[in-house]
């Protein structure tokens, strides 16, 4: 509401806020927000005697609303590392079908995983990812492969890490409690409803999986590398 009465009411054509880096709650408040992450400002200002560095976020008038899917996107974009490492997991039920999940902010459905935090090991982060969205412990087993995302739709290239996570029976579904804020739902997918349901490199990735002879070690969207 006041980022809006600044630019509605008193003609702002900018906001911006210098928060602590320390400060998780104001930074994801800035961002629901609007403002983006445009950097960190070393030593800002003086607190408990010392120099302390602060994030700068700042939104212009013209900047989509972010509840936008453009807006959103920008928002997070501007705050994630300039390149993204994302850790998914390959989990199979004894018919050979993949977990696959139905997400809130996007129509096509991926492979359980999220991005990987600074500092974070990818394993590890898959099995953070694994526990807050779905509730439930799994072993995070060998990389199968690591796959380079290009640009695409507003978001910076990144590292996809896909690793085994084995199989488990069909009914484990039924005891997830899902994070409602990430994820709708999930499913047991055949490879004719990942082709429909999935974005194509992810569909092709998973097919490639399937194929006589050994994974190649790193793909380029899905693909080998030509």
């Amino acid at each position: 509401m006041l980022v809006a009465y600044a630019f509605d009411q008193l003609d702002l054509r900018r906001v911006q806020a210098y928060v602590p880096s320390s400060d998780r709650r104001s930074l994801r408040l800035a961002g629901r927000a609007g403002l983006r992450r445009e950097g960190v400002v070393r030593g800002h200002e003086d607190r408990d005697g010392a120099r302390a560095d602060d994030v700068l976020l700042a939104r212009l008038a013209e900047d989509p609303e972010p509840t936008t899917q453009p807006g959103f996107r920008a928002v997070l974009n501007a705050a994630l590392p300039t390149k993204r490492v994302i850790a998914q997991g390959l989990l199979r039920d004894p018919a050979g079908r993949v977990l696959v999940c139905e997400l809130v902010y996007k129509p096509d459905w991926d492979l359980p995983g999220g991005v990987v935090e600074p500092l974070e090991s990818p394993r590890d982060c898959l099995g953070r990812e694994i526990a807050e969205e779905l509730g439930v412990d799994l072993a995070v087993g060998d990389l199968i492969t690591v796959d380079w995302l290009p640009p695409w739709a507003g978001w910076d290239d990144a590292c996809l890490l896909l690793f085994d996570l084995g199989t488990a029976d069909a009914g484990l579904v039924d005891s997830m409690k899902l994070q409602p804020r990430e994820i709708t739902a999930v499913h047991w997918a055949d490879a004719e409803t990942l082709a429909a349901r999935c974005r194509p490199q992810v569909a092709e990735r998973l097919a490639l999986l399937d194929r006589p002879g050994p994974v190649p070690h790193f793909l380029h969207s899905g693909r080998p590398p030509a």
